[in-house]
C-alpha cells in the first residue's frame, strides 16, 4: 500500500482552494489530475519582473513593473477601440490598453487618485508608451504578491496561467519533508538540497539558467526519478533470479541439421549471440535476455536455433509475434528449418479457428508439437503447453509486460525468455526499460545485404518523383510511399494516406495498395498479402509497415513528410526495402524550409545505415521525453530525468540500486523505508507489481 506520507499528494487537483471541476478538467489537460503531477510539471520558461525603471528611461519591448498614479480612465469610442487608463509616475506618463475589458472590473483595480504597482510589457504607440493587457496591478502594500521571477508552464487552452501558477503553489504547500533516500555520501559531495528544497527551486527559477536540466535543483530530481527506475528494476531483476529455472542443453543434432539448411553461414555477430543466449538457456536460472539486432540483422535465425535447442533439451518453444502477417512471415521463413530439423512447428493466430484450431491446442498440450508461432492468440486461456520451455517475444514494445508475464507462466515451470527487437534503443534508453535483462546485440548486417541509396527530395519536386515511380514500376519494380501521422490525429492521417493512394492512382493508372491504422487487421493484412504477392505494385501506407513487412522484390521506399519523423522511425522505414537482389533507394521528401533540427536529423539518415548510431544521435538531437514518444510505448516516459542529458547519473542510480539489493534486498532498513516511499512516489510499485513474475 502506497505510504501514509504520499496520500495527499496523490489527491485529485480539485481539492485545492479555488479549483472547482471546470479548472480541474484544464489543469488535468495541462498537467495531470492530482497534486504529484502538478509537482513534476517543472517550468519551461521564466519571465523577469525585477526591471523597476523610470517611465522615461523605461526600455520599450520589455516586462517592466513601475509604481503608477491612476490619473483617468478614456472611455472607448467605439467596439473596435480599447479602453485607455491613463498613469504617470513623476517622469512620464503611460496608457494602460485593454480590448474587451470588463468596465466594472477595471473602475474598481484601477480608481483614479490611487496607486498601482503594475507589470507587464511596455511598448510605443506613436509618441506614447503603453502596456497592453498587464500581468499584475495591485495596491502597494500587496507588492508581495508579485514574484519578482515567475515561471512559466506549458497550458492549454482556457486555463490561464496565473491558475495553473497558484495550482502548483497549492500542491508544494502540501509537499511534506521526505526521509533521505539518497546516499547521504553523494548528497554531501554534491552538495544537494532536499527532494523538498530541490522540488521548491525548481518551480522558482531566478535565472534561465535555473531552468536547465544540469542545474542543482533538476539534476537532484533527476536523480531521483532514475533512481527509482533503477531500484525498480534491479528488486525486479533479483525476484526473477531467486525462481530456479532450469538448464536446457541440447545434443546438437537438431541445430546441426537446421544450420546445414540454411542458405549462409551465420555472422561472427550472431555467433556471438546465440552463444550467449545457449550459455543462459543452459545455466539453472531462469533467461531473460533482450537481443536487439538492426532490421535483417538475423535475429530470427538466432531465435530458431535457441528454440530448436529448447525442444533437443526435451521442451517447446514458442514465438510471438506482434501481428499476423508477421507471424506468418515468421513461420514461412522458419518452416524449412523446422522441416531440416525434423521438428513439429504450427502457427496460431485468429484466423485459425473451430476444428483446426482444437486440433492445434490439443497437440500443443499432448506435445505433438515442438515449436507454435503466433500471435496474441497465445495469451488466450485454452492455450496450454505440454511443457514450454523458451518463450520468444519479437518486437516487445508493442505487447505489455502483463502480455510477456502471461505467455512465460503457460508452462508448469517458468519459461526462459528471449525478447527480440529491430527498433534502435540507445544505451541509455535500454537501461531504463530493459535494465533487469541481459542483453545481447547484432551488429551490422548479414554479408550480401547492399546499403540503401538513401536520398533527400524537396516536395516541391513531387511530380519528379511520380515519374521515376512510374518508370520504376514499368520494370516490374514494387515501391512503398509512406504518409506521416498529421498531428497525431489518425482521422487526418486517414485521409492523408486515402488522399495519396488516389492521386498516385490517378497518376500512374494502377491499382494502389492502402494499409493505415484504422483499418481492420484482417483488412490491412489483405493489403499488405495483396502488395508482398505482386498482385499491387505501389502500397500506400502510414507507419503501420514500420514493422514485419518482408517483400524482398520491393526496392523504392518514398517518405512524405520526412522532417516529421524520428530518426529511429525512418531507419526503421528504410528498413523496408533493400532485402533483395536489387539497388534499393530510399527517397525522403520534405517540406521546405528546414529547421536547423531537421537538416541535422535527415543528414544523419542520409550519412549512416548503422541503426545505434542514429538512434544514440536521436536521442541527443530529440531528447528522450520526445523519442520515448514515438519509438516505444512500453518504454518508460521520465517527467524529471532528461537521458540525453543525465546519462552519468543513469550509471550512477544503477550501481547503487545493485549495492542497495545485494545489502538490503528487502529494503527494511532506515534508508529501505525511505526508498519504499520514492519507489512509490514516482509510480515503480506498479511495476514491480506487474513483472513480480519476472
Amino acid at each position: 500500500m502506497r505510504p501514509q506520507i504520499l496520500f495527499q499528494l496523490f489527491a485529485e487537483v480539485r481539492t485545492l482552494d479555488g479549483v472547482g471541476p471546470k479548472l480541474a478538467q484544464l489543469i488535468g489537460k495541462a498537467a495531470g489530475p492530482r497534486l504529484v503531477d502538478l509537482l513534476f510539471h517543472l517550468p519551461a520558461g521564466l519571465i523577469d519582473r525585477s526591471y523597476r525603471p523610470r517611465l522615461i528611461d523605461a526600455k520599450e519591448g520589455c516586462i517592466a513593473t513601475v509604481l503608477l498614479n491612476v490619473l483617468d480612465h478614456v472611455p472607448r469610442r467605439d467596439s473596435r477601440h480599447p479602453w485607455r487608463v491613463r498613469c504617470s509616475d513623476d517622469t512620464s506618463t503611460i496608457e494602460l490598453v485593454f480590448f474587451h475589458g470588463r468596465l466594472e472590473y477595471l473602475a474598481r483595480t484601477l480608481p483614479p487618485g490611487t496607486k498601482r504597482l503594475v507589470s507587464g510589457r511596455i511598448d510605443r504607440f506613436g509618441s506614447r508608451l503603453q502596456m497592453v493587457h498587464p500581468d499584475y496591478m495591485l495596491p502597494p502594500e500587496q507588492a508581495d504578491r508579485l514574484p519578482p521571477f515567475e515561471p512559466v508552464y506549458r497550458l492549454t487552452e482556457g486555463l490561464p496561467a496565473k491558475t495553473l501558477f497558484n495550482a502548483v503553489q497549492g500542491a508544494l504547500a502540501r509537499l511534506p519533508e521526505f526521509p533521505e533516500w539518497q546516499d547521504a555520501g553523494l548528497v554531501a559531495a554534491r552538495r544537494w538540497p532536499s527532494f523538498r528544497e530541490a522540488m521548491a527551486g525548481a518551480h522558482a527559477p531566478k535565472r534561465l539558467e535555473d531552468l536547465e536540466a544540469t542545474s542543482p535543483a533538476r539534476t537532484r530530481l533527476a536523480c531521483d526519478e532514475l533512481l527509482a527506475n533503477q531500484l525498480a528494476l534491479a528488486l525486479i531483476r533479483k525476484r526473477q533470479r531467486s525462481r530456479k529455472g532450469r538448464a536446457l542443453r541440447g545434443e546438437g543434432d537438431r541445430v546441426v541439421r537446421a544450420r546445414r539448411a540454411l542458405p549462409f553461414a551465420l555472422t561472427a555477430e550472431q555467433e556471438r549471440a546465440l552463444a550467449e543466449i545457449l550459455q543462459d538457456m543452459a545455466a539453472p536460472d531462469r533467461m531473460l535476455r533482450l537481443l536487439q539486432g538492426d532490421v535483417g540483422a538475423g535475429k530470427t535465425v538466432v531465435a530458431m536455433l535457441a528454440m530448436l535447442t529448447a525442444v533437443e533439451a526435451g521442451t517447446q518453444g514458442a514465438l510471438m509475434a506482434p501481428t499476423e502477417i508477421l507471424a506468418r512471415q515468421h513461420f514461412a521463413a522458419l518452416s524449412p528449418l523446422a522441416e531440416a530439423a525434423g521438428v513439429r512447428m504450427q502457427i496460431l493466430t485468429g484466423r485459425e479457428r473451430g476444428s483446426v484450431r482444437e486440433q492445434i491446442l490439443s497437440d500443443l498440450v499432448e506435445g505433438r508439437l515442438d515449436i507454435i508461432v503466433g500471435t496474441h492468440a497465445l495469451f488466450s486461456e485454452d492455450v496450454a503447453f505440454r511443457d514450454l520451455g523458451l518463450a520468444v517475444v519479437d518486437e516487445q514494445h508493442r505487447f505489455g509486460v502483463h502480455q510477456r508475464l502471461s505467455l512465460q507462466g503457460k508452462g508448469d515451470e517458468p519459461a526462459d525468455v528471449l525478447v527480440m527487437t529491430a527498433t534502435p534503443i540507445p544505451r541509455t534508453l535500454a537501461l531504463t526499460a530493459y535494465g533487469d535483462m541481459d542483453v545481447s546485440r547484432i551488429m551490422g548486417l548479414p554479408p550480401g545485404r547492399k546499403p540503401v541509396d538513401t536520398r533527400l527530395i524537396s516536395s516541391n519536386r513531387l511530380d519528379e518523383v511520380v515519374a521515376r515511380l512510374r518508370r520504376a514500376i514499368a520494370r516490374g519494380q514494387r515501391a512503398f510511399w509512406v504518409c506521416p501521422l498529421v498531428e497525431e490525429s489518425e482521422k487526418v492521417d486517414l485521409s492523408a494516406a486515402d488522399d495519396r493512394a488516389r492521386t498516385l492512382g490517378e497518376a500512374l493508372g494502377i491499382e494502389v495498395g492502402l494499409a493505415h491504422g484504422r483499418m481492420k487487421p484482417a483488412e490491412r493484412d489483405r493489403a499488405m498479402e495483396r502488395f508482398r504477392s505482386g498482385e499491387t505494385r505501389l502500397l500506400v501506407a502510414t507507419t503501420v509497415i514500420e514493422v514485419g513487412v518482408d517483400v524482398p522484390e520491393a526496392t523504392i521506399m518514398v517518405i512524405e513528410h520526412a522532417e516529421r519523423f524520428g530518426l529511429a522511425q525512418l531507419h526503421q522505414l528504410r528498413g523496408r526495402v533493400g532485402r533483395g537482389a536489387g539497388n534499393a533507394t530510399c527517397i525522403l521528401m520534405y517540406q521546405p524550409p528546414l529547421s536547423e533540427l531537421a537538416k541535422a536529423r535527415l543528414s544523419t539518415i542520409r550519412e549512416t545505415s548503422d541503426g545505434f548510431v542514429i538512434a544514440e544521435e536521436d536521442l541527443r538531437l530529440r531528447g528522450a521525453g520526445e523519442l520515448l514518444g514515438t519509438l516505444q510505448s512500453g518504454m518508460p516516459l521520465f517527467r524529471l530525468a532528461d537521458l540525453a542529458v543525465h546519462a552519468d547519473l543513469l550509471a550512477a542510480a544503477r550501481d547503487d540500486a545493485r549495492l542497495i539489493v545485494e545489502k538490503d534486498p528487502e529494503l527494511a532498513s532506515a534508508r529501505g523505508e525511505a526508498l519504499r516511499v520514492l519507489l512509490y512516489l514516482f509510480e515503480r510499485d506498479e511495476a514491480v507489481r506487474y513483472l513480480r513474475a519476472g
